[in-house]
């Protein structure tokens, strides 16, 4: 039966249970719904926008889960609607429906598991299905059917189609092109491996695995001893492995933006969790590329082409639920998003047409691992094949063969059904086990692989592929009953990881995996016969081949073309017109401030983030460069950056590959590398729209060799990537739009030092000098820059990299420099060209400016000289080194011109040459940079939130102010990172499935001088844990039951209502000698269970921000006098730290005197009150002060490396003042115990 419960709201929440409930049942739903109250009767009139019946939400899958959690049984699912007017109401067609009346009917599917298809004619399944098999697969099928004297099966037809597509094979990459009737020597992929064939560097594994692995340092790992229950941290030395990894989700991002894009980072993530046997992501990247967004009108350059009839989404609706779905992931997840880049074009010549309607969404990262664990284990006859994660429903199917041709080419029902579903939380737990794995003594992973296109069929049968397997579908868990075998297997959910295992180690997994929360399900084993096939419950086999006949090797793949040249106009211009130049070029997507997208990714968590997107006291979207660090000592790291270049790639594919190439360099090289250029490896991701028209895979092929040949110049290799090929898009008149062939190049690699990355923002000294260093040995073009286009240009004339040596002599020098800490600050000259470069270094600052005199540049042309995107770098050095400077230079041959010195009274940049001298006001044209954001971002924030932080982002400076008597030191506190016995004060983190800041709150209890306990919510339920030991716990940030219900409303059930876990919470606090902390997530807790002031008549509460969206953002607060634990001894103190939430607003109904106050934001508007909270209120605290909730995250400050922004005479501290509240809390403990 369906039961309805009217939220306060006016929502409906439909629930699914197996019986009839009892009234307190109904009353702990009531409560879990937020007071919602029960209708009566089976059915409610009116219109409502609810989910497609079809599709168990991942909101649903949590609901129901939190139901468990809270011991209430035979709930099935639980699904919200909405009431709407009429039926013409607006909703997204993709996701949801509309519903005439909700009744007992509206989670039947009426659909049987159909059976098991015997094919008898290939070809008409194959374009039924959009298999996209070619007429030479289709005639080796035909083989095996031969070979085994049967019909293949539906499932083992779609299951080969999938695992052999060009989305999963690379059939292009690995095939023979044919150009002007000529043969080439060399396939696409063995240029790229020649990369680390001539130059391995630090390779140790390459194009074998998920990810690539490069040798790491010796770093100390932080984890609990025994995961399998609750167990102290402890530190290690462990030598580290570094990943990286790139992927695209262009087709899903096209179709369905939000989860294409979520699905796309998840799976991106899962590829580095996958590596060896078993790694750890840490932080992630993101591009996207759409057409013209057309924001407003005005802008002529987007009316290049007239608006199409788009497929599916609008570019603008792309860009906003694109990167919703991408951040959504990474938040809910806990991994960073540390830079990433923004493309919009459309393009005519003549008769061509280039627009990127087929869009790419690029999810990239690093990540690390274990030496130990960098290469997968020969499997062994019985070994245990294991499933770790979410259920199977009809989701993905056929997204690799749909992702390999045109999208339009296939009826919406095929290309929707190759739409997915993502549930972060749940790959967090997965992931959770993945690293338990990892971090014990003895890892017991043999074989591990991410499920991601054609499901258990293509995971599975790699995990088995040396030995053969057999895998029993009765074990593997469903949450659609309606599927088909051949849907069972080749389904596309995710969030699911295969795993090897020793049948010996099954037992200690499983329990680490049920402590988890991560489901784990045993579904087969290695058989040893090289022999694949899935088993009924009734023991009919739907797929049942031979290893060697799926993975079976189909004739080589040909591309046949010939060159064709083709021509752009240059653009044409006039110097009078400069600012109107200017004005354009900083208004494009490409260009303009990304504050739209920074301000809603979380870019603190895992407490590592070294080096993030914003910059200066007003905290702008500036550097291009991220950094984490590989353990919280803040020394040893991994840089990582992007570069692109699709509109000169148009004119020249060469100059587009090593441009591409050269920006991501030019990005990356203001982290300190450990051994310069050497220590980076790259992943080439290669969007082109290949056969779609004569010459463009002679360009592909040409722009390949162009990117081998330049990496192999420059000692640099390429070990990973990924290609999309069918970059076009089909409209149902016939019309077919192609994206500009582009690739995307990530770099990455070992920091030698986190904290001396050097910074795009200005230092306001007068005796300093500003320095230009071009990387091109090329003359100043204009061809393929932001500026061509801004005037519907693409031109021909592109610069390149002339001198490949040069380059690399002018990147060690920047490198050498940066050892020696001479560089104050740096830029690159990329989008928008040197005058984007001068006036981005200036933005982030409150005040000064620059005078430039360009008179040791060459040339006359100013509007060349300023908007040329040649790949160079403008660095500040200080004059006390301008000798040394010189010198060093030229030492090293290599070129460089003093173009000018800070002005720090004055907020102009003045540019002077020969006779011309102009003035260009900052904060103008700061304003103008930024009004794009604005444009998109008031897509995104509800209650006028855009429109205010439009106004204010500049009113708002971060402002410290700190004790007279901190030094900053580590000695002050008496604590040392070096302690490896116990002190005796032991604290716990306590954390739900869906928490993501643990292990930061861990390390700065640990660092304080607490013995840290790792304590799972499973482990209080159970009574294996009691809490009696402990004397402070701490509720950690994220996002428990992915804020399903209300923030922290499941995990309040948790305790509520499992009468083990909440006896050790009532004990706890009947205790007078404890301290507990809430942050975040945890935050949310504490208020949701009153334990803060529950004398109170009315109860806070916490609210969604007033923006209705997430807010990350390094925010200033100001700790008033108060009388708690743990803030008393930092009243008047003005500190900075990181906001990372969706629902963080205090709603306070008592007056502000009430309150025990402890951390107040700085500024009352938004969005320095980044979520609207009464008083301006980040954390109170308990009359008596010993427990304290606050939604800012001080663990992930209490180093100033961790800090965006720091006092820059206070660089050298140690530690912030955020420590002391942690020492603070150990002493009143001891001070307890005495």
């Amino acid at each position: 039966m369906i039961l309805f419960f009217r939220t306060p709201s006016d929502s409906v929440i439909a629930t699914e249970c197996d019986h009839q409930l009892n009234q307190d049942e109904i009353n702990e739903l009531c409560w879990l719904y937020g007071n919602a109250k029960l209708e009566n009767g089976e059915k409610i009139e009116g219109y409502f926008v609810g989910p497609r019946r079809e599709m168990i939400t991942p909101w649903s899958t949590n609901a129901v889960e939190i139901t468990q959690n809270m011991s209430l049984r035979g709930i099935s699912r639980i699904e919200e609607y909405f009431p709407v007017k009429s039926k013409d109401a607006d909703h997204d067609p993709m996701l949801q429906r509309m519903y005439e009346g909700l009744d007992q009917q509206i989670f039947t599917v009426k659909h049987e598991p159909e059976p098991i298809k015997h094919v008898k004619d290939l070809e008409k399944y194959n374009e039924e299905e959009g298999l996209a098999l070619s007429k030479e697969e289709m005639d080796y099928l035909h083989t095996i059917e031969k070979q085994l004297n049967r019909p293949l099966t539906d499932s083992e037809i779609f299951g080969f189609a999938q695992i052999n597509s060009e989305h999963c094979r690379h059939k292009i990459f690995g095939g023979v092109f044919v150009i002007d009737g000529k043969e080439m020597e060399s396939s696409l992929f063995a240029m790229i491996k020649k990369t680390t064939k001539e130059n391995p560097n630090k390779i140790l594994s390459a194009y074998k695995d998920n990810v690539a692995f490069a040798q790491g340092p010796v770093i100390e790992q932080f984890a609990p001893a025994d995961q399998s229950t609750s167990d102290y941290f402890r530190i290690k030395d462990v030598e580290s492995v570094i990943s990286l990894k790139a992927e695209t989700h262009n087709f899903p991002t096209t179709v369905e933006p939000f989860n294409g894009a979520a699905t796309g980072t998840g799976g991106e993530i899962r590829d580095r969790m996958g590596g060896g046997v078993g790694s750890w992501p840490i932080a992630g990247t993101a591009v996207y590329m759409t057409s013209y967004p057309r924001l407003e009108g005005g802008r002529d350059w987007e009316d290049i082409l007239p608006v199409r009839k788009w497929l599916y989404q609008t570019p603008e609706q792309i860009l906003i639920k694109a990167s919703n779905g991408a951040s959504d992931f990474g938040n809910k997840f806990g991994q960073p998003l540390i830079t990433g880049s923004v493309l919009t074009f459309e393009h005519k010549e003549g008769e061509e047409t280039y627009a990127y309607d087929k869009v790419i969404m690029l999810a990239g990262g690093v990540g690390y691992g274990t030496k130990r664990d960098c290469l997968k284990k020969e499997p062994q006859t019985g070994n245990k094949v294991v499933v770790v994660g979410g259920d199977n429903y009809r989701i993905g199917l056929g997204g690799g063969s749909v992702s390999s041709v045109d999208t339009g080419r296939y009826s919406n029902g095929i290309e929707l059904n190759a739409v997915q579903r993502a549930n972060p939380e749940m790959q967090k737990r997965a992931y959770n086990l993945v690293r338990a794995l990892c971090e014990e003594d003895v890892n017991p992973v043999v074989s591990i692989h991410d499920h991601g296109s054609a499901g258990h069929v293509n995971c599975l049968s790699e995990l088995v592929e040396e030995c053969g397997g057999e895998i029993d579908m009765t074990k593997l868990p469903i949450g659609d009953k309606t599927l088909s075998s051949k849907e069972i297997i080749a389904n596309e959910s995710q969030e699911r990881m295969g795993l090897l295992i020793d049948e010996k180690h099954i037992e200690h997994v499983s329990k680490i995996a049920e402590r988890e929360r991560a489901p784990l399900y045993v579904v087969g084993e290695t058989t040893g016969d090289a022999h694949f096939s899935f088993v009924q419950g009734d023991g009919i086999k739907p797929f049942d081949l031979d290893v060697a006949q799926m993975f079976g090797h189909s004739p080589k793949t040909y591309m046949i073309d010939k060159t064709v040249e083709r021509h752009y106009d240059n653009v044409t211009y006039t110097q009078d017109k400069l600012d109107e130049y200017i004005n354009r070029v900083l208004q494009l997507e490409a260009v303009a401030c990304k504050d739209w997208l920074t301000n809603k990714v979380d870019r603190s968590v895992t407490g590592k983030v070294a080096r993030q997107q914003c910059q200066g006291q007003i905290q702008l979207p500036l550097s291009d460069c991220g950094v984490v660090a590989l353990d919280y000592r803040g020394v040893k790291g991994i840089a990582t950056a992007l570069g692109h270049a699709p509109q000169a790639g148009l004119a020249s594919p060469e100059a587009g590959s090593v441009l591409s190439v050269a920006e991501s360099l030019t990005n990356i090289v203001w982290a300190p590398l450990a051994e310069g250029m050497t220590s980076l490896s790259l992943s080439a991701n290669w969007m082109w729209p290949c056969r779609s028209q004569e010459g463009e895979d002679a360009r592909l092929y040409s722009a390949v060799k162009a990117l081998s040949d330049f990496c192999c110049a420059i000692n640099v290799n390429v070990p990973t990537g990924k290609d999309s090929l069918s970059m076009s898009q089909q409209y149902p008149s016939g019309e077919k739009i192609i994206s500009p062939g582009t690739v995307i190049v990530t770099s990455g690699g070992e920091v030698s030092d986190v904290k001396k990355v050097v910074s795009p923002v200005l230092v306001n000294d007068k005796n300093s000098s500003i320095y230009h260093i071009d990387f091109s040995f090329d003359d100043q073009r204009l061809g393929g820059s932001a500026f061509a286009q801004s005037l519907g240009k693409v031109g021909d004339d592109v610069p390149t990299v002339k001198n490949p040596d040069y380059f690399v002599d002018a990147f060690n020098a920047v490198q050498e420099m940066i050892h020696r800490g001479w560089i104050m600050a740096g830029h690159d000259i990329s989008a928008g060209g040197m005058i984007t470069t001068l006036l981005e270094m200036c933005f982030a600052n409150v005040e000064g400016g620059m005078h430039i005199n360009l008179h040791d540049l060459a040339g006359d042309d100013i509007v060349k000289i300023l908007l040329a995107e040649n790949p160079g770098v403008v660095i500040q050095v200080s004059d006390t080194h301008k000798e040394e400077f010189r010198k060093f230079m030229d030492e090293s041959g290599v070129g460089f011109a003093k173009i000018g010195y800070p002005t720090p009274s004055i907020r102009k940049i003045v540019i002077k040459k020969n006779d011309w001298e102009h003035e260009f006001d900052i904060d103008t044209l700061r304003d103008t940079w930024y009004k794009t954001s604005y444009l998109l971002d008031e897509k995104q924030s509800m209650n006028g939130c855009a429109k205010k932080r439009f106004e204010n982002y500049k009113k708002q400076p971060m402002d410290m102010k700190f004790n007279k008597n901190f030094t900053g030191k580590l000695t002050q506190y008496g604590i040392s990172p070096d302690r490896r016995t116990a002190s005796g004060v032991k604290a716990a983190i306590i954390r739900e499935k869906g928490t993501n800041g643990e292990r930061e709150m861990a390390y700065s209890l640990y660092l304080a001088g607490f013995d840290v306990k790792d304590v799972m919510m499973t482990d209080l339920i159970s009574g294996r844990e009691t809490l009696e030991d402990v004397s402070m716990i701490v509720f950690c940030g994220g996002f428990s039951n992915s804020d399903v219900l209300g923030s922290a409303k499941g995990w309040a059930g948790a305790f509520l209502f499992n009468p083990k876990a909440k006896e050790a919470l009532d004990k706890f606090y009947a205790r007078e000698d404890t301290l507990s902390l809430g942050i975040c997530n945890g935050c949310q807790l504490m208020v949701e269970l009153n334990l803060l002031n529950p004398e109170h008549k009315n109860r806070a509460r916490m609210l969604h921000n007033d923006s209705h969206k997430f807010e990350s953002k390094f925010v200033g607060v100001t700790i008033p006098k108060n009388n708690s634990v743990m803030f008393g001894s930092l009243s008047d103190n003005k500190l900075g730290l990181w906001v990372a939430h969706g629902e963080g607003k205090f709603s306070l109904p008592e007056s502000e005197d009430k309150y025990n106050v402890i951390a107040k934001y700085n500024y009352s508007e938004y969005p320095g009150n980044p979520n609207g909270s009464d008083y301006n209120v980040a954390g109170i605290c308990s009359a008596d002060g010993r427990h304290l909730a606050m939604m800012p995250h001080l663990e992930r400050a209490i180093f100033p490396w961790q800090s965006a922004w720091y006092p820059a005479d206070r660089l050298n501290d140690e530690v912030t003042p955020w420590i002391e509240a942690f020492v603070n809390a150990r002493v009143w403990i001891e001070n307890k115990k005495k």
